[in-house]
């Protein structure tokens, strides 16, 4: 096993992701390198959250990189929940 190989057994999740108009949500910036985070909701009632190094300091480069992540993600999942926007 490889460094980048998660040590994580995959088993199958739903994942959670809320819309919201925030462009930056699922993103955070740590000291200048982008990361995407998001909560994978497993069988077991448990929930897993993930934290993807995206490897890039430009902000449109990131918000692309989390969707190509997001939508991978929810295709390998069982199921997509979509959480509605707060509202304000």
């Amino acid at each position: 096993m490889n460094k980048h190989t998660p040590s994580v057994p995959l088993v199958p999740a739903f994942l959670s992701v809320r819309i919201t108009e925030n462009p930056f949500h699922h993103l955070w910036n740590n000291h200048g390198t982008w990361w995407c985070h998001y909560t994978e909701h497993l069988p077991d009632f448990t929930k897993r959250r993930v934290r993807r190094n995206l490897h890039t300091d430009d902000s449109a480069t990131a918000r692309l990189l989390r969707d190509s992540i997001l939508l991978e993600a929810s295709c390998d999942e069982p199921s997509l929940s979509v959480k509605e926007p707060l509202a304000a």
